[in-house]
């Protein structure tokens, strides 16, 4: 099949490594299948979509609705560089899962709010599916109730009203949406099971997502929640846009 394109911007080598290896695990996908681009490290080359299956933004120490005067050089460089691959994707409706980060990219590219309003410290969370959840083809089988691992300083605050809310979480209202027929973004990560959180809670203990000293105390509680509904997203967006060769 064509390979799926993981877009990455995490710079600690030890958790974009993890990252990655999290999406071919849970994707069913082999290394062939999955090629990365990290971001932070390298300009986006021009794509040609038709080379993909698909398109995979995942999570990001970058915090999209922070004003422009404290974001770095490299942030601004990749935030274009998404800006203009996503003029395309969209007018394509081409395959698209934004996971985190994709709230704050494709939120932001369609009109939605993007802020500190609804920012969650890392952890385990309820996650409840809508209607249109419930209906929706990258939903199929899964409970319409479950638990997930977040960890996000801004989240969506308003959908513009072409999007479709698919899930939410009580302490954020909008935990996942979809544009058009092939267009999604999650606020929670599909990806994480306990052991990815536990190393993404060292990794950025001291990045301001919570006191570092609750860090001992944050991984004890990761183990307590069964984590394992939120991968079955990412093993249907691989079966339903999977293009043979």
């Amino acid at each position: 099949m064509k390979p799926f394109l993981l877009l990455a911007s995490r710079a600690e080598d030890v958790a974009a490594e993890a990252e990655y290896r999290s999406y071919l695990r849970f994707g069913g996908l082999q290394d062939t299948q999955l090629k990365r681009i990290r971001l932070e490290a390298v300009p986006l080359p021009e794509l040609d979509l038709s080379e993909y299956s698909g398109v995979i933004v995942g999570g990001s120490p970058f915090t999209s609705s922070d004003p422009p005067e404290h974001k770095s050089d490299t942030q601004h460089r990749v935030e274009r560089e998404l800006a203009g691959l996503l003029d395309r994707i969209v007018e394509q409706d081409f395959p698209f899962l934004g996971a985190c980060y994709g709230v704050g990219t494709l939120g932001r590219h369609q009109g939605a709010v993007i802020d500190r309003t609804y920012g969650e410290t890392l952890g385990g969370v309820t996650i409840k599916l809508t209607a249109d959840g419930i209906q929706d083809p990258l939903l199929a089988g899964m409970d319409e109730r479950f638990d997930a691992f977040v960890g996000h300083k801004e989240a969506c605050t308003v959908l513009p009203g072409h999007a479709v809310l698919l899930a939410g979480s009580a302490a954020c209202p909008v935990q996942m949406f979809r544009i058009k027929q092939n267009l999604y973004a999650t606020q929670f990560h599909p990806e994480l099971d306990a052991e990815g959180l536990a190393l993404r809670i060292n990794t950025y203990r001291y990045s301001g997502y919570f006191p570092p000293d609750d860090a001992a105390r944050l991984i004890t509680e990761a183990y307590k929640h069964t984590v394992t509904e939120p991968m079955k997203l990412l093993r249907n967006f691989v079966r339903r846009y999977a293009v043979p060769q």
